[in-house]
């Protein structure tokens, strides 16, 4: 059995990879202006957690296509789950306290991340991980 072809995985992990960094950008430019954040967060504190979250990315990405699926996919959903915890922007203050570019970036990051998931579910079950 050959291996799933990896570019529909590695085309959303850009995608989500972009996104993130609109929204990561945009979080650390005008931090003092979402609702709810911690006082202790800081501009570079943002940029660092967006770096430590895509190389993690990164190395899982690497990882898949060395042939060592089952670490890197487990790696990539860690991945995929981190940016849907974007959402917790929302737990802290409703949808309707975030300007409207806020929401966008938000929700642009969290649904690559779910389109990344869902990828890295599909292709583990059509390799050989879950059989």
């Amino acid at each position: 059995m050959t291996r799933p072809n990896h570019r529909l995985l590695f085309l959303l992990l850009a995608c989500y990879a972009a996104a993130s960094l609109v929204h990561f950008v945009h979080n650390a430019e005008f931090l003092g202006d979402y609702p709810g954040l911690p006082a202790s967060w800081s501009r570079a504190g943002v940029y660092l957690a967006w770096i430590g979250m895509t190389a993690l990315g990164g190395v899982g990405a690497l990882l898949v296509y060395r042939g060592r699926e089952t670490i890197g996919l487990i790696l990539l959903a860690v991945y995929a789950v981190l940016g849907l915890d974007s959402l917790g922007h929302y737990v802290v203050a409703p949808l309707s306290a975030h300007s409207s570019m806020m929401n966008t970036t938000i929700l642009l990051e969290v649904g690559a991340a779910a389109l990344v998931l869902l990828e890295v579910t599909r292709y583990a079950g059509r390799s050989r991980i879950l059989r």
